[in-house]
């Protein structure tokens, strides 16, 4: 939650939504004289705070302090009052019904977080008396309208809080003398005048005094008024209609506007609850009525709906008598359930449009009728938080009692997409199952919610039956499409449909769209609704299909792989990204292997894609895919094909851990699945047993994709193990790069060798090919490239204290980064920032750059980026004073840095250890640390390491010459590569120096001068 003041910087800014409120005012708000140093910072601060959380946009700055950038009716307290104001005018029905939605938003007191404070005070007593104010509306409306009874009851508490309102107790006592209940009607009277008389000396005023005497009189004016029945045959509701109060006012809105409103959208979502209810909040508009016509059986809508308005079926032409009955009317027609008749509903309906003015027409279907002037309106699934609203209401009154785990309901409700019928009956079975046992046995759905619903038709008692209604009006040719794009999930392109669905995909789907069952997105994108899918899976079984029309979908998927994958690797990056971004879990049903027992013939191999791009679109798909696809030798080897293509989007994307899962799958796995396997393996943080020795290739494809593959290797190999293995890696990989002129492959290798490069601490061949593979990126238009490279030019910077330089590169790689959405590589830059942050003394922004991207390496599956981050977090705590702290974070690392054989890592964690042993006053133990580092630091032959770990054991020697002499030595080391410590680094050195000067005196500068002279070998 929100701290206090950004809470009350909101409450502020909401009491007058849209104006400026000057920013000394704020200040004086929120800080209540006890001023923090920095006002106007503070303030900013709180601001910047609560744009994360209502985001940028909303608050906006001017020159004399800030506004809350919402519409009124975007607030509540700006929809209360514009319901009130609504509710000022119309038919007592209507006006009950605004004020009840109004008084509805109150969920509590208002700002009841700052009732203590001054600038809340004002809008909490007007608005205290806008909502008393409207209840007393609501209850003289409701008199009006019949309701005695009930107020009676509901208004003794609310009198009982408010004695003095009078306004108020009026409507009590009327309610209660209409009610029969005479004797407490005066005896509240009585009461108001005692209290009156006692508190402030007066007596109630002369309408209520007056309403007093009519009651003793019995006066025949406070009878309940006599109301004209109202002319509807609308149903009673049973139950509350729960999520649909903008759809409500939306459809209402429609009606205004227009003659003709169509409510469309799949079975079950509430297309006739919806209806009923807008309808219901019409009848007090329409003075000759609303009537609803049931149209599920019927075979002549005009005789339904003849039948329904009284008008006799005597001879020939009934629709043209039915339209002349109606001339003259000013009525509201609700034709329910119009999808099997739609041509006899849509022609009914435009005569009557036609021959009555006054008419208005609301009906449901699955699909627009196509009536001129008609409005659509596409009734939604419900949001996650309404539909669980709507299964926990329906629930527990299903199993009073019964424990409802909030993230089984959760789940339960987003499997049955929102649908309001098939989450009602899903309550019907929680009595039996439980909401655990019923969220784990959806995958058979229709066999676990059949049951019966007395309350709705038979079509709609269960869910299979509610879906087979809808299929049952399919024609033979859209039955085909729909069942055949169930292999899909999570939706797919018109392209896609066309390839596994056949080419009536493009004449068929617009069809199944208008009726419902089809479910268009941006791109467009199409998409069934689970339950729908899982009907369809049943349809395709049925009619043989479901092998053929997976293995359509297996090798379509397989070719937009290797169609995108050549576009990962240059200036259209984040356009295919995107792309393979919205058919992730189409991949992922690729990649699955079939159910036991299937048959594994009929296989599609996809056309061969060239090996690069070109056209800024991409290879177009030619008409006809999917009769142009051909078959393939086994799934095994479009898996493995597959796999291979999407092992570079894997990597920009960060998924190491779903790539590593699949890459695992594939049997007899080639050189190309291997070496990325283990690349994997190694950046998600495990070892592996041997790196794959790969056959020689002869193809060109083969051996461009191995080359990459390897050199991915060497990058995941940086700082594990020996070094050797991985920089032969990095130079085959280049040399088969070159061979076959692959400039973005050489850029590739290119950097992975600069930073094999640095961990030698050969920082001329570390900076020479890192600025060779930037320039190669740039000019490709590899932006993720550019980032790469970017390390170790940065890192060469901050080396030889460039920092200006270092941060500049790192900003650009971020930017980059973020903004093709490459995790890993952002959570790289940000600890990167991190440590130039930490060696410039801002070590807050250095704790939160480390954090963030800590937070982001784990929900990524990057162990490597994770480590990276934390051991930042310990350099920042150590140069802070906070030891314990700091060792936490580097004691964490040891057994896996370990388990990897990675002695870079390890050389930094024990020369920080000793580090902190040193501090602490424990020499023996800093000096036992610093000798691991330094073996850890030979064995990496970084000199830059193995000077640190001098530099260690110089704190912690025994006699401070000997500390000195190794002080010269580690300085020699840094020579020998040219790279002297930069001042921002000598936090340890400077420190050590000083107290070994300290104690040695002139003698400190010989000591020091033979090291220096004499540098290990």
């Amino acid at each position: 939650m929100p701290e206090v003041k950004v809470r009350a910087l909101l409450a502020h800014l909401l009491i007058d939504p849209g104006k400026v409120v000057p920013a000394d005012r704020l200040i004086d708000s929120l800080w209540s004289g006890a001023l923090p140093a920095n006002p106007a910072g503070a303030l900013q601060t709180r601001v910047s705070q609560l744009r994360r959380i209502v985001g940028k946009e909303s608050v906006v700055s001017g020159a004399s302090g800030y506004r809350l950038q919402v519409e009124p009716g975007d607030v509540d307290t700006g929809r209360f009052q514009a319901l009130l104001s609504e509710a000022r005018t119309g038919a007592p029905e209507a006006k009950a019904a605004l004020l009840a939605d109004a008084l509805a938003l109150w969920r509590g007191p208002a700002l009841i977080d700052f009732a203590d404070e001054e600038f809340a005070r004002p809008e909490i007593a007007r608005l205290e008396e806008l909502r008393l104010t409207a209840l007393e509306d609501h209850a003289e409306t409701r008199l009006e309208l019949g309701e005695h009874a009930l107020l009676a009851d509901e208004l003794g508490d609310l009198v009982g809080r408010h004695p003095l309102r009078e306004r108020l107790r009026a409507s009590h006592m009327r309610a209660l003398y209409r009610a029969g209940r005479q004797k407490e009607a005066l005896d509240s009277y009585a009461a108001l005048r005692a209290r009156l008389d006692e508190d402030l000396g007066l007596e109630p005023g002369p309408e209520l005094a007056g309403l007093y005497q009519a009651i003793l009189r019995q006066d025949a004016s406070l009878d309940a008024p006599v109301r004209a029945a109202r002319r509807t045959n609308l149903p009673a509701a049973l139950t509350d209609l729960i999520g649909r109060d903008d759809a409500v006012a939306a459809v209402v809105g429609l009606l205004r506007e227009a003659r003709l409103v169509t409510l469309t959208g799949p079975g079950g979502v509430g297309k006739t609850r919806l209806a009923m209810e807008t309808a219901g909040r019409l009848t007090s508009s329409e003075p000759d009525g609303v009537w609803l016509v049931e149209l599920a059986g019927a075979t002549s809508v005009t005789e339904v709906v003849a039948a329904t308005l009284g008008v006799r079926d005597e001879g020939p032409d009934l629709a043209g008598r039915l339209a002349e009955a109606l001339r003259g009317k000013r009525m509201l027609l609700v034709l329910d359930n119009c999808e099997h008749v739609t041509s006899s509903v849509a022609r009914l309906a435009a005569l009557l449009l036609r021959t009555a003015p006054e008419l208005r027409i609301l009906a449901t279907g699955q699909e627009p009728l196509g009536v001129a002037g008609e409005q659509l309106f596409s009734v939604p699934t419900l949001p996650q938080e309404d539909a669980e609203r709507l299964f926990v209401a329906r629930a527990a009154a299903a199993a009073p009692g019964v424990a409802l785990d909030g993230e089984a309901v959760a789940a339960i409700c987003r499997r049955l997409d929102g649908i309001p019928l098939a989450l009602e009956l899903a309550a019907t079975r929680v009595r039996a199952l439980g909401v655990r046992e019923l969220a784990a046995r959806l995958n058979d759905r229709f066999r676990v919610l059949e049951g019966s619903r007395n309350d709705v038709p038979p079509r709609q008692r269960t869910l299979r039956a509610m879906i087979d209604w809808s299929w049952e009006l399919l024609g033979a040719a859209e039955q085909v499409v729909l069942r055949r794009l169930a292999v899909h999930a999570d939706g797919c392109t018109l392209e896609a449909a066309e390839a596994v669905c056949g080419d009536d995909a493009l004449s068929v789907l617009p069809r199944l769209v208008d009726r419902s069952l089809v479910v268009v997105g941006d791109g467009p994108r199409y998409r069934l609704l689970e339950s729908v899918a899982a009907y369809c899976q049943e349809r395709l079984r049925e009619a043989g299909e479901f092998e053929e029309v997976l293995a359509r979908h297996r090798a379509y998927y397989l070719m937009l792989a290797e169609r995108a994958e050549p576009y990962l690797r240059g200036p259209e990056q984040r356009q295919w990204l995107l792309r393979l971004d919205a058919e992730a879990a189409n991949f992922g049903a690729a990649l699955t292997p079939l159910p036991q027992g299937s048959p594994r013939t009929g296989f599609l191999r996809a056309p061969a894609t060239s090996q690069g791009p070109a056209t800024s679109q991409g290879p177009a798909t030619p008409p006809g895919l999917a009769s142009s696809l051909g078959l393939a030798s086994s799934p095994d080897e479009t898996s493995e094909r597959l796999v291979n293509a999407l092992a570079w989007y894997w990597v920009l994307r960060g998924r190491l851990g779903e790539g590593r899962r699949w890459l695992a799958q594939i049997p007899d796995a080639g050189d190309i699945t291997r070496t990325w396997l283990a690349a994997f393996t190694l950046r998600t943080g495990e070892a592996v047993t041997s790196v794959p020795v790969a056959r020689p290739k002869t193809d060109l494809a083969a051996l461009t994709g191995l080359a990459r593959a390897q050199a991915f290797l060497a990058s995941a190999q940086l700082g594990i193990g020996n070094l050797e293995p991985a920089e032969e890696l990095a130079d085959r990989a280049l040399a088969s790069f070159a061979a076959m002129g692959d400039q973005w492959g050489t850029a590739f290798a290119r950097s992975v060798q600069a930073r094999q490069a640095l961990l030698r601490s050969d920082l001329d061949r570390a900076r020479a090919h890192g600025r060779e593979s930037l320039d190669l990126f740039a000019e490709l238009g590899d932006r993720w490239g550019q980032s790469h490279a970017g390390f170790a030019v940065a890192w060469h910077a901050e080396i030889v204290g460039d920092y200006a330089e270092a941060a500049r590169v790192h900003r650009d790689g971020l930017r980059m980064s973020e903004e093709l959405g490459l995790w890993t590589e952002v959570a790289d830059k940000m600890s990167l920032l991190g440590r130039l942050a930490l060696l410039k003394g801002t070590f807050d922004q250095a704790d939160s750059l480390h954090t963030r991207a800590m937070a982001l390496s784990a929900e990524q599956g990057y162990t490597v980026g994770e480590e990276f981050a934390a051991l930042g977090l310990a350099l920042s705590a150590r140069r802070q004073g906070r030891l314990d702290e700091a060792e936490a974070h580097l004691l964490a690392w040891i057994d896996w840095d370990h388990a990897l054989d990675s002695d870079a890592a390890l050389a930094l964690i024990f020369a920080e250890l000793g580090f902190i042993e040193e501090m602490r006053g424990a020499y023996p133990a800093a000096e036992a640390r610093h000798k691991e580092s330094l073996t850890r630091a030979r064995a990496v032959g970084d000199p830059r390491a193995i000077a640190l770990a001098l530099e260690g054991l110089a704190g912690a020697a025994e006699t401070p010459t000997e500390g000195a002499h190794l002080l010269g030595q580690a300085a020699a080391l840094r020579l020998s590569v040219d790279a002297p410590l930069p001042e921002a680094e000598r936090f340890d050195v400077n420190r050590i120096t000083e107290r070994l000067r300290t104690t040695l005196g002139p003698k400190f500068t010989v000591a020091y001068n033979e090291g220096l002279t004499n540098p290990p070998q």
